[in-house]
């Protein structure tokens, strides 16, 4: 079972920044890894990349041309789809089903989820595919907080102790200071 991020809608030039924050939080809070749709923006990929070597675990950055095909593949290999947008349910209402899904793949086999997070206006194809609409809250708020706040919710807290095993850094916990050793992994 594996946690995706589809960001749909990326712009290269405005989105940048919080595209880079989105895919920070999914790999950091254990999804194994991010799908931009929107304009390709190689430079930021290779950029997300270069962080999961250097930091250690296993996540993929890729593009895709089209956020309705993707959906569509990996619903037919029969995975779930939550949207994150404030207009769904409140999220406190629907992890339990959300999680209570990874365990109903065929069987025996755990599903995999794909969380939808979105950069410009939503299309209303998005509310349409998804099996899930959750809002961390019914007010504005930040994709990358709604991001953050899912996985926790759905990890139940265990993704922050995840170990990241193949890094070549690691910061070790400190009261006060910078604490970043070099790896020999």
């Amino acid at each position: 079972m594996a946690i995706w991020v589809l960001r749909y809608g990326h712009r290269r030039m405005r989105d940048a920044r919080a595209s880079t924050h989105v895919a920070l939080v999914a790999r950091a809070l254990g999804a194994k890894g991010i799908i931009f749709e929107g304009e390709r923006d190689d430079l930021l990929m290779e950029r997300l990349r270069k962080i999961a070597k250097e930091w250690g675990g296993e996540f993929e950055v890729r593009h895709t041309a089209d956020w309705m095909k993707e959906i569509g593949k990996f619903k037919a290999a029969g995975g779930w789809v939550a949207h994150l947008t404030m207009y769904g349910q409140r999220l406190d209402d629907v992890i339990d089903e959300v999680r209570k899904q990874k365990k109903e793949g065929m069987g025996g086999m755990e599903k995999d989820g794909l969380v939808m997070v979105g950069s410009q206006k939503v299309p209303t194809e998005a509310y349409q595919l998804a099996d899930f609409n959750i809002s961390v809250t019914n007010q504005p708020h930040s994709e990358i907080a709604a991001l953050a706040l899912f996985l926790d919710h759905y990890f139940q807290g265990t993704e922050l102790k995840l170990e990241f095993g193949g890094a070549q850094r690691r910061i070790v916990p400190s009261k006060m200071g910078k604490n970043v050793i070099t790896c020999n992994e």
